[in-house]
């Protein structure tokens, strides 16, 4: 493993004014990502989860402490260097696939390939998280699941470094769920992304490298697994 992360952080912080009221999202977080780690973070709600992905993936900047992709640091990166490090080394997948309705399959994940530096091809990406038979096919001809996978391929398609997924199962029954952890871990294996997974489902652990957890804004727990264990075994 490269021993510089691709993420540091230290004593990360992020606090909103909600009214007269001070919400403290994170509470001083140190952390290191390596280079084509799975990891899942595991917490509840409000645990600061999402407000930590968020500032990695460069879509919220924290409210003090320091945080660096690689030699970039994002505290200080403008509006410009920040859309650009989203565009060219961040894949996101949230629980909602926000895919375009009018667009077919292979045309969802064309939008991200024609924008990208050096991308797969969008069957290559349709491929990998096993939907190539359904290319053609309009988001509401694809079942839930089937949509969350063609968010994930049109997320690696530009075959980004990091690959951010927040609550990617959160709306799925578990049998879909597990196809959709199924296409993380081969784009995972296949690509070498560094794929983080935020999740309240402590059933997902099982298939990391590494879990942390997070509670009350601060990483509370964090443990190495001896072996990945494939999705298809997992049950919640």
């Amino acid at each position: 493993m490269d021993p510089q992360p691709v993420f540091h952080t230290r004593g990360l912080t992020k606090s909103y004014d909600l009214g007269e009221v001070q919400v403290h999202a994170l509470r001083g977080v140190d952390l290191d990502l390596y280079a084509g780690e799975l990891v899942v973070m595991l917490g509840a709600s409000g645990s600061g989860k999402s407000t930590l992905v968020n500032i990695l993936g460069g879509l919220d900047v924290p409210t003090s402490g320091e945080v660096r992709y690689r030699d970039v640091d994002l505290n200080n990166a403008g509006d410009r260097e920040l859309t650009h490090y989203r565009r060219d080394h961040v894949g996101f997948v949230f629980q909602f696939y926000n895919l375009i309705p009018s667009l077919t399959a292979w045309e969802n994940v064309a939008v991200v390939t024609e924008i990208a530096t050096r991308p797969m091809t969008p069957e290559a990406a349709l491929d990998l998280v096993g939907l190539r038979d359904r290319m053609h096919h309009f988001p509401a001809q694809l079942s839930g699941g089937e949509q969350q996978r063609v968010a994930i391929a049109r997320a690696v398609a530009k075959r980004p470094d990091v690959l951010l997924c927040d609550e990617p199962t959160g709306a799925l029954d578990s049998q879909t769920g597990i196809l959709v952890l199924e296409a993380l871990e081969s784009a995972n294996r296949e690509t070498g992304t560094t794929t983080v997974i935020i999740t309240h489902n402590a059933s997902i652990a099982g298939m990391a490298d590494r879990v942390i957890t997070l509670s009350d804004g601060n990483i509370s727990g964090e443990r190495r697994n001896s072996e990945r264990q494939p999705p298809h075994t997992l049950s919640w």
